[in-house]
Parts: structure tokens; C-alpha cells; sequence
């Protein structure tokens, strides 16, 4: 474009669509803002700025065009209005498009910082070749998510090259994808991509935010995860991954966090929102308007009952999906998107997003903030009660083998409702906040001391057990249930009704040493660590997932009722050690940590292995568990204590059971 001087003016342009968009010939500026008085666009030039007034307003939105301008250009606002309670704003700060694309530029919470380092919002092309790439559109009941962190999952990874471990690059590497198809899983679920910061009690630490829930920018992809190798911008590599995965047949979704931004609470760092249209953006509290309501825990929360606010949310969702081509989202405390919000609705009509993947964390920090299985149709949801239940089952004796019953069959308690199917649950035995599988079966306490909070931060009820010694163990007793338990909760998981989902790096063994909010720990601790993983567990973790595959009685589309069908078989029957159906005094009699059930076809006319009855048995208890099996031949598919685990052994009669065991068998 031409240089800028003091007798430019911006054209009027048009109100829509909001952000800056570039039509060939110059760039469309419009901004929101209800109780702006002034706007001044900021155009940086080297280390000049040059301010023009955006000449119109239509509508609360704020708009000009500039001829000429192209992609790369650098931009700011100066937003100028009220001072009254409510409003922050400020016209000496330069703030940053809430649509922005892509930014640049390092953000300090010096209150002096450099024109020139500061960050700002830049103009992109959208163009892309995006070839064939084609949605995977796995079934909800065929999939099995995969939750990794985008940096974490390769920096330490010997078979990806050099400059692209950490990356969006590096993700989509031969030696990635060659993990993700041996494992069989069918999407990654990655954590936080959106641009975020760091908090400043983090950096005067000498730490980062590692895991991202501190979104900037609700647009643009975060920077620091870019290999940028030939010179590629951000989004490209981003899209390039994207298409990567797509034709290995991965789905990817987004964890999004539309709940709260990186401003925080009323001491935090004025960048964008706040000082565009602070009332508009924010619950304010109804005591005094200087402060905030903190529905997330993290400072603020951002009102989506505004329609521009709840617009802002929705445009961004459809981005995503329309010009980045993933495949769905989970969403951080969704429960807050629903307050007093037209969001669910909004979401159910939306025909960009009515064919994608939507999984909400059902839950937040306000009043009646638990919102398990209140998601209506078309949501999918994580189960913490399956989390719980099962930790307590098989770790702390805590949960009765009905209850395991009830997760077992898809919480259909929880989610059987208004047409819903058992994938409305999304199950679980360890995520990203709390410890990791290995760390699960080696801690009864947290360890988080390395996070400078005196070990105080982090949930307290981890329904743990160290198996007889915190930590590191050389003793073989110890190491034997560690090893049996992480197999027993690896195939519960996936024997459960529901869609799994596995935590990255549990299928490794790894470990964060017993801290369980590694949020700020961006190093080793939370890399993770190919060189010593435990090739062994991720063999065992590929054939579960492969036999989950295999039989549709694992995955099935209806609610289990335990009645007849039309050839006389029942869906399911529960099955006591004994020998026989269990009825209702063997809920609550010896031995308790003793359960089976039997699993008819879910398509009786298949003739595959898909036709065969399934048994599944399982022995929780801390010796050897005898189990007389239905009548018939037997072939043993998996025996989770088992040196081979998969080896297909014929049983007719009776089996017994390792402790802290499970094994599948199915009906020749």
C-alpha cells in the first residue's frame, strides 16, 4: 500500500463482516463496541504509528476501509468513551481485534512496553490449497479420542526431525502418524491452540502456561507452537497438519475456552475486550460494576448473553470448522456458555456446526455450576462419574460393583434422556488436569511443589493408590499391581459403553512424578518421554482398542436394557462368579469385587465375529477369583495380567482370575 500521512482518510466501508478483512483492492476494518464514543485504527509502519479515525458507525459497529492495504499489514484500535462504572476504557492503549487472524508481536506486563514489540493484530490471506482433504465424519460410536498437547506430544520425540518438534508441523510428522494409526484411535483432542498468554504470578516465577487456558485471541492460532520451516505462516502449518491427519483418517478437535479471557480480573492487563466494551464483554457483578462475576475461576467471565458477544463465540466456531476444517470441539466449563445465554440454542441450529463433534467439560465454578448430563441432544459430554467410579473400584474399594455396573453400561442414568445415545458420554480415567495413568496407580498425594504454590494448588481427592510405596519402587510386589492395574483400567475403559478417551502418554507410561496440576510446567515433566516408553503397555493399549473395534457389542448405538430381542437373546446379563445371573442380594453380598456380564450380538445376523456373544469378568480383589463360565466353548480374547495378554485360549467350564485382573472372552 502507499504511505500513510496525516491527510489520509479511511473510506466509510461496511459494517460486516466484523475483524479485517482484505478484498484485493484494500482492507475492511469494523469493530463493536455499544458505548464507544471514538475509534481510531492504528496502522504501524516500522516504528510509526499511524491513527485514523474510522469514520462510521452503523449499528454499534465501527467501520472504515483503506485502499491499498494487503496482507501483513499491522494493526491496533484506540477506543474512546465513558468514564463511568462499567467502562474501562482507556484511548492510550493500543487493543487488539477481537477477529483478528493472526497476531504478532510479544505482550509484557510492563507498563511501559515498546510500540514496536507490543502485539498486534494482523491482516492475513485466507488462501489455502486445501487438495481433497475430506472430514474422516468418524461415527461417534466408532470413535476413541486421543487428548495431547500439541508441544508436549513431540519435543521429545527422537523420529520427528529436529525443527519440528513442538509443533503443529511436528504433530502431523510420518513418525506421529504412524503412532496415532498403531494405537487405532480416531481423533486427537488437542489442548488450547487458540493465541493465549501467560500470567504474570507465572513469569515472575520463572514459569509458562503450558497447557493455554489463558485465550488472547479466539481466532488466531497460538504462534509458539509454528515450525514456520520455508517461511510458512502460522495458519498454513496449522491447516497443513489439519489436512495431514484428515488423510490418515484423524479427526481433530479443539479444546476451546470461550468461558473467560487472558484479561482477568479488574487488576489485569487491559489488551482487547476490555478496553473496546468492557460491559458488553464481561459479567459484571450486580454490587458494584468494577468488578467481575468468576464463574471460571481464572477472573472473568465473558457474557455471552450480549448477542455480539454470543456472535463473536459463534463466528469464531464456524471459522474454525469452515476455513481450518476441524472436526469439533470440547469445550473448557461449557456449563458457563449457558448462563443466561442463547448459546445451546444458537449451537442446535447452526448449520455449519450441526455435523460436527461438540463436547462440553459439564461443569463450572458458580453456583449450580454441575451440569453432568443436562446437554441436550447433539452433545456429547465428559463423564466424571465414570472417572471416579472406576478409579474407586479398582483402587481404593470404595465403589461397589453396581455402581461399576452402571459406568460399565454408559451412565444411562446420567444420559438417557430426549433421544440421547450411550456416546452422549465421553469416559475417561485420567485427562490432562490431575495425574497421569502411571501416576494414578504410584502417588496417594499430589507432589506439585515445583509449581510455587507451597503444593496448595490442585484437587486433593485423586481416588488414588501407590500400591504400597509413594513414588518410585523397586519393590516387585508394588511394580506387579502397578502393572496390573494400569491394564485393568486401560480395559474397562474400553469395554465401557460410551466413547473413550485416553489421555496421551498413558499408553507410554508416563509419568509427571506425581504433580497434578502440570499447567505450568512447559520441560520434561510434561514432554513426553518416547525414549523410555513402555512399548509393552502400548502394544497392550493397541490391542484393546483393536478388539473394541472389532465387536459392535463394545460400541452400541442403543441403551443396554437387559430384556429380550426377537431371536429370545438379552442384550446384556449380569454374571456372578458362580455360575449364574446375579440377582439382587449378590449386589450387595461377597465377593465383592467379583463381576461379570455377558454381551449378546449387537448385529445377530452378522456372521463374523461381530455375531459372537461376549463375556467380560473381572476380578478386583486382591486374590485370585474363580468364575464358572455360561454353558458352552469359551475362547479367551484378552487376559489383562496375562504375560500374553492376547493370546486366544479355550475355556469351557470355569476360569480363574489374577487379581486385579479382566478378561474377555467370546462364545465359539
Amino acid at each position: 500500500m502507499g504511505t500513510i500521512t496525516s491527510d489520509t482518510d479511511l473510506e466509510e466501508g461496511r459494517p460486516w463482516p466484523l475483524g479485517a478483512h482484505w478484498d484485493g483492492a484494500g482492507v475492511n476494518f469494523s469493530l463493536f463496541s455499544a458505548n464507544a464514543e471514538r475509534v481510531e485504527l492504528c496502522i504501524f509502519e516500522g516504528s510509526t504509528i499511524h491513527t485514523l479515525p474510522l469514520p462510521k458507525c452503523t449499528d454499534q459497529v465501527w467501520h472504515g476501509y483503506l485502499p491499498g492495504a494487503s496482507p501483513g499489514l499491522c494493526y491496533a484500535f484506540h477506543v474512546f468513551g465513558p468514564n463511568s462504572p462499567g467502562h474501562r476504557f482507556d484511548p492510550s492503549r493500543l487493543l487488539l481485534d477481537p477477529y483478528a487472524r493472526e497476531l504478532s508481536g510479544t505482550f509484557s506486563y510492563d507498563p511501559l512496553p515498546s510500540f514496536a514489540n507490543s502485539p498486534k493484530s494482523c491482516v492475513t490471506d485466507e488462501a489455502f490449497d486445501w487438495g481433497d482433504d475430506a472430514p474422516p465424519s468418524t461415527p461417534w460410536a466408532d470413535s476413541v479420542l486421543y487428548e495431547i498437547h500439541v508441544k508436549g506430544a513431540t519435543r521429545l520425540h527422537p523420529g520427528v526431525p529436529k525443527a519440528l518438534r513442538g509443533t503443529y508441523a511436528g504433530l502431523a510428522s510420518p513418525a506421529m502418524l504412524k503412532h496415532f494409526k498403531r494405537l487405532g484411535i480416531t481423533a486427537v483432542n488437542l489442548l488450547p491452540v487458540h493465541h493465549f498468554l501467560d500470567e504474570r504470578r507465572l513469569l515472575d516465577n520463572g514459569l509458562t502456561n503450558y497447557w493455554g487456558y489463558n485465550t488472547l485471541s479466539f481466532f488466531a492460532p497460538e504462534p509458539r507452537y509454528a515450525a514456520r520451516v520455508g517461511g510458512q505462516s502460522v495458519i498454513a502449518e496449522f491447516r497443513s497438519m489439519v489436512r495431514s491427519l484428515h488423510a490418515a483418517g484423524i479427526e481433530v478437535i479443539l479444546d476451546v475456552v470461550y468461558n473467560h479471557t487472558a484479561e482477568t480480573d479488574e487488576f489485569g492487563p487491559t489488551i482487547s475486550f476490555r478496553g473496546i466494551d468492557n460491559s458488553s464483554y464481561y459479567r459484571l457483578t450486580g454490587n458494584d460494576l468494577n468488578y467481575y462475576e468468576n464463574f471460571s475461576g481464572c477472573g472473568n467471565t465473558l457474557n455471552l448473553a450480549h448477542p455480539r458477544v454470543l456472535q463473536l463465540v459463534m463466528d469464531s466456531l464456524r471459522y474454525w470448522v469452515s476455513e481450518m476444517h476441524v472436526d469439533g470441539f470440547r469445550f473448557d466449563l461449557a456449563a458457563t456458555l449457558t448462563r443466561d445465554s442463547g448459546f445451546l440454542a444458537a449451537v442446535r441450529q447452526d448449520p455449519v456446526l450441526a455435523r460436527i463433534k461438540m463436547i462440553a467439560e459439564p461443569w463450572d465454578l458458580g453456583p449450580d455450576g454441575y451440569h453432568l448430563g443436562r446437554f441436550p441432544p447433539g452433545w456429547s459430554e465428559w463423564n466424571d462419574r465414570f472417572r471416579d467410579v472406576t478409579r474407586a473400584f479398582w483402587l481404593t474399594g470404595e465403589s461397589e460393583p453396581a455402581a461399576m455396573a452402571q459406568r460399565l453400561a454408559g451412565s444411562s442414568e446420567v444420559f438417557r434422556y430426549s433421544g440421547r445415545a450411550p456416546q452422549a458420554g465421553v469416559n475417561f480415567i485420567t485427562a490432562h488436569d490431575g495425574f497421569t495413568l502411571r501416576d494414578l496407580v504410584s502417588f496417594q498425594e499430589k507432589h506439585n511443589e515445583l509449581n510455587g504454590e507451597d503444593n496448595r494448588d490442585g484437587h486433593g481427592h485423586n481416588i488414588s493408590w501407590n500400591c504400597g510405596e509413594e513414588g518410585v519402587s523397586d519393590d516387585p510386589i508394588v511394580l506387579q499391581r502397578r502393572h496390573h492395574l494400569q491394564r485393568a483400567l486401560l480395559a474397562t475403559l474400553f469395554v465401557a459403553q460410551g466413547v473413550p478417551m485416553l489421555q496421551g502418554g498413558d499408553e507410554l507410561g508416563r509419568t509427571q512424578s506425581g504433580n497434578n496440576n502440570a499447567y505450568c510446567q512447559d520441560n520434561d515433566l510434561t514432554w513426553l518421554d518416547w525414549e523410555h516408553a513402555d512399548t509393552e503397555l502400548i502394544d497392550f493399549s493397541a490391542k484393546l482398542i483393536a478388539l473394541r473395534r472389532r465387536f459392535p457389542q463394545l460400541r452400541r448405538c442403543n441403551w443396554l436394557t437387559g430384556e429380550s430381542n426377537s431371536r429370545g437373546q438379552r442384550d446384556i446379563v449380569w454374571w456372578h462368579p458362580g455360575g449364574r445371573e446375579m440377582c439382587h442380594d449378590d449386589w450387595h453380598s461377597p465377593p465383592r469385587g467379583a463381576l461379570g456380564f455377558v454381551l449378546s450380538p449387537a448385529v445377530p445376523n452378522d456372521a463374523d465375529e461381530s455375531s459372537q456373544t461376549l463375556l467380560v469378568l473381572i476380578n478386583r480383589d486382591s486374590d485370585e477369583q474363580t468364575f464358572h463360565l455360561p454353558s458352552g466353548s469359551w475362547l479367551q480374547l484378552c487376559d489383562s495380567s496375562a504375560e500374553s495378554p492376547f493370546a486366544r485360549l479355550p475355556h469351557q467350564g470355569a476360569v480363574s482370575l489374577t487379581a486385579r485382573s479382566i478378561q474377555l472372552l467370546s462364545q465359539e
